[in-house]
């Protein structure tokens, strides 16, 4: 019979995966809190590691906590466990993004929720998922992998766009002239130099892969546009931030499971007046939070990550929940 509980290895486990999540800047602004008497981790925004001009509306720390989130789900499930997972669930404390109770699934013959298996089914891909910047091949995404990146997005609430060829023209007009911009704000340059890893010199951002990296040459023939995919939502609350995140580390985790190379950016979302040109007028989506960049292209080393003692705090005592939570249960 198994244990009702995860032992502190587990724990510790599902920790270090969802710390793999992307953020902006790589910032990690999360911190882990397990109440064992609850069974219960709780998704708190770690507020030291905020970027006051980079995100000035928290939107992207929002959204790097939703994308650790969805990995904190994806290793539940693989360890066994339905997350049972709120959002937003002590309008008091808006530090606490969420909360995932960790429930025996049943996959041993006694049944087992579909949802569950669908997120154990992405977990290799936490450890395989990249950021890159570099060149991709031009060889066309295939459309059941777009259809499969769409779902991905729709099962967490948000929508995912390809763009026609005509706005990825504007998006990368768009995001160019933002990254151009943190070059010029001192603040957001600090931000970018304190936070990136850098290989000497004023830090780069370069969405579309073709600056000149390491052994890797600027393109001198911009060649075929990349294939860009915007990710958005219906509205544009701070619930909807968190979605957001984790609807673009479920888009992002199912592309490497098909064997996609990945970028992402939210350069040109971290200012107001370039913000609304990202919006496709051709689709429905509401508000754009992300542009992702998919591709076949080298592989890139991981960006180094915070010692799990850092972020993971195990509390041995039962705690009071909020009696009354706002909506926001996924």
């Amino acid at each position: 019979m198994r244990v009702e509980t995860p032992d502190t290895r587990t724990v510790t486990a599902l920790a270090e995966a969802a710390s793999a999540a992307p953020s902006l800047h790589n910032a990690q602004p999360w911190r882990f809190h397990y109440l064992r008497g609850e069974a219960t981790f709780q998704v708190r925004a770690s507020l030291d590691r905020t970027l006051p001009h980079s995100d000035p509306h928290g939107r992207a720390l929002h959204m790097g906590c939703g994308a650790a989130l969805l990995n904190l789900r994806v290793a539940a499930a693989h360890a066994g466990w339905r997350p049972v997972t709120t959002l937003l669930p002590d309008p008091y404390d808006p530090r606490l993004l969420a909360t995932v109770e960790l429930v025996p699934d049943g996959r041993d013959g006694t049944g087992g929720d579909p949802e569950v298996a669908a997120l154990a089914e992405l977990y290799p891909a936490i450890g395989n998922r990249r950021s890159s910047r570099l060149p991709f091949g031009e060889e066309r995404v295939p459309d059941p992998v777009r259809s499969a990146l769409r779902d991905a997005a729709e099962t967490e609430g948000a929508q995912l766009h390809f763009p026609s060829a005509w706005h990825i023209t504007t998006v990368l007009d768009m995001t160019q002239d933002a990254e151009g911009r943190d070059l010029a704000v001192p603040g957001r340059l600090e931000e970018l130099a304190q936070w990136s890893e850098t290989d000497g010199g004023p830090p780069a951002r370069d969405f579309a892969g073709r600056l000149a990296t390491g052994d890797h040459p600027a393109a001198t023939d911009p060649g075929p546009p990349p294939q860009l995919a915007l990710l958005g939502t219906a509205e544009d609350r701070t619930t909807d931030w968190v979605r957001a995140g984790q609807a673009m580390e479920r888009v992002l985790l199912e592309a490497t499971r098909h064997g996609l190379s990945t970028g992402l950016s939210a350069t040109a979302m971290e200012w107001a007046d370039l913000r609304w040109t990202d919006r496709d007028p051709l689709s429905e989506m509401g508000q754009v939070h992300a542009v992702l960049r998919f591709g076949h292209g080298p592989g890139v080393p991981a960006t180094p990550r915070r010692p799990v003692s850092q972020v993971l705090r195990v509390e041995n005592g039962p705690r009071h929940r909020a009696a009354n939570p706002p909506d926001g249960t996924s």
